[in-house]
């Protein structure tokens, strides 16, 4: 007689095949030893602490980059202009740089989202999650303050002051 619970040596069905097969006597379902199969699942863990090079630029930039771009939206509502292009132009160039950092991290989000299911990792301590979701923030509040001050003046200020700019033309 054959038992599920507690099969003999010959008569052992394999986990795999065990949902799927059905058998009207004991004697068909016996099977040698020799024809006896076996599923084995090997998987491997990340390291956790692994953060490759890439997430660390991420996290360090975006770090950066969200508040860069904080103070540029807040200042674009309150004056109507970017930020001051600053010593050689480099606050201009942090701005800038910042609106391509958040962009960056927001496609390298929704290309990972569209290949596994979920966002970025976490990253140590939660800051590439936190950068991601803070990337987020600052691309709706992009939208906002872009869209106030079109509706507002009618123009949005250029990267690049030209002579006759309203800002720091």
């Amino acid at each position: 007689m054959l038992s599920l619970s507690s099969p003999p040596a010959a008569a052992t069905i394999s986990t795999f095949f065990h949902s799927r097969l059905r058998v009207p006597n004991a004697a068909a379902a016996r099977v040698s030893n020799q024809h006896r199969r076996r599923l084995s699942v090997v998987a491997k863990a990340e390291e956790s602490g692994g953060v490759g090079a890439v997430e660390k630029a991420a996290i360090a930039g975006g770090l950066i980059a969200n508040p860069v771009i904080a103070w540029s939206l807040y200042t674009l509502k309150t004056t109507g202009c970017g930020l001051p292009p600053g010593p050689g132009g480099s606050i201009g160039a942090i701005e800038g740089i910042s609106y391509l950092a958040v962009v960056g991290i927001i496609g390298w989000s929704v290309y990972t989202k569209s290949k596994t299911g979920s966002g970025l990792p976490q990253g140590p301590f939660g800051l590439l999650g936190a950068v991601e979701g803070l990337s987020y923030l600052s691309l709706v509040a992009i939208l906002v303050v872009f869209g106030l001050q079109f509706l507002g003046t009618g123009y949005i200020p250029g990267p690049v002051p030209v002579p006759g700019d309203q800002c720091f033309g």
